[in-house]
């Protein structure tokens, strides 16, 4: 999934699909409870940076360019500095990271918005506590497009009615930011077929017409663009122009009965987000360290946008368009997923 992590405060375990499903099977008792153990407690942030107290923490991840915050932070010490020494377990996706953080196998975990609104929807305990990356609502910088061949008739989403695109999840961010793209342009939604696929297959997939156009996030999205592919929207974009497309979160169990250590946790992403968003050089160097994109990819890709606060009339707009797809049981609200002091 990724390179071996140059520091020695990072620990990686690899969460499979299968270890998911033998974690779904505990979700009937989705209690808060801490892996953490019994480490010495987190005072506030400050103190505990200050008195030397260091707690460790297990947080779900994937090798994302999303998460360069995080490894920026570590490398830092920035989560030191707010008492926290972090054990990754590194997921295949957030199908395992949900049921983990949930289960009470990890404190903290990151995943798309939609995959956690969905969680939550279906009566997880689900709390979002930090925002990952969001779009930077600017066409030449944004790091999320559908595209297709150069020489496509495609000229907006609505010519993708009766044509197949490639998603790396079904009913998902994915999809759903599509559709939202066909509606917004006049189209029909559900005259779009989806196939699901790997990002790492979809530009040979366009190349060879086995789709017709595809949705890519970087590092994919700079290597269609370098084959010449045309986006035709930008799907961050198409739902909010400062769309959080990422996030952190814990479960309401664990914020109540350790309101500091989720404090904690929050100041030290908020810190390294502003890093990350100040020193882009180094954003870009500490992808390698975490993940295989090749370093000259690295240096031309296109970053998220990191801020150090929750969108909320992002998160509201997700909710909109995951209900007018079908993917949310029953009424929910930002404050539903929230957590209070997040926001």
């Amino acid at each position: 999934m990724g390179l071996p992590l140059r520091s020695e405060r990072r620990s990686t375990v690899l969460w499979t699909s299968s270890a998911a499903a033998v974690l779904a099977l505990s979700l009937a008792a989705c209690g808060g409870g801490s892996p953490s153990g019994d480490t010495a407690p987190t005072g506030a942030a400050d103190d505990a940076g200050a008195s030397g107290e260091v707690q460790t923490v297990t947080v779900g991840v994937m090798p994302l360019v999303d998460l360069a915050p995080l490894h920026l932070g570590i490398d830092q010490g920035i989560f030191e500095k707010h008492g926290l020494e972090l054990e990754l377990e590194t997921a295949q996706g957030g199908a395992a990271i949900i049921p983990a953080v949930t289960s009470g196998q990890a404190d903290f975990g990151f995943s798309n918005p939609t995959s956690l609104l969905i969680a939550a929807s279906k009566g997880l305990d689900i709390k979002v506590i930090a925002a990952g990356g969001s779009s930077t609502g600017d066409e030449a910088t944004d790091y999320g497009a559908t595209v297709v061949l150069p020489n496509s008739d495609f000229e907006s989403a609505a010519d993708l009615e009766g044509h197949t695109v490639a998603v790396n999840t079904l009913n998902n961010i994915s999809d759903s930011t599509v559709k939202e793209a066909v509606r917004q342009s006049g189209g029909n939604p559900s005259a779009v077929e989806f196939v699901e696929m790997p990002f790492p297959n979809m530009v040979a997939a366009v190349e060879q017409g086995t789709v017709d156009a595809a949705f890519l996030v970087e590092p994919f999205l700079t290597m269609g663009l370098a084959e010449a592919m045309k986006p035709v929207f930008w799907n961050w974009m198409e739902v909010s122009p400062d769309l959080m497309a990422s996030a952190y979160f814990t479960t309401g169990a664990l914020a109540e009965e350790d309101p500091e250590l989720v404090a904690a946790f929050q100041a030290a992403i908020a810190e390294s987000a502003d890093y990350a968003e100040s020193h882009p050089e180094e954003t870009r160097s500490i992808l390698d360290t975490y993940t295989s994109i090749p370093p000259e990819t690295a240096a031309e890709l296109r970053l998220p946008r990191w801020v150090d606060d929750i969108n909320d009339d992002s998160l509201e707009r997700l909710i909109e368009i995951s209900t007018e797809d079908g993917l949310l049981d029953g009424g929910l609200s930002v404050e539903d997923v929230v957590l209070p002091d997040a926001r």
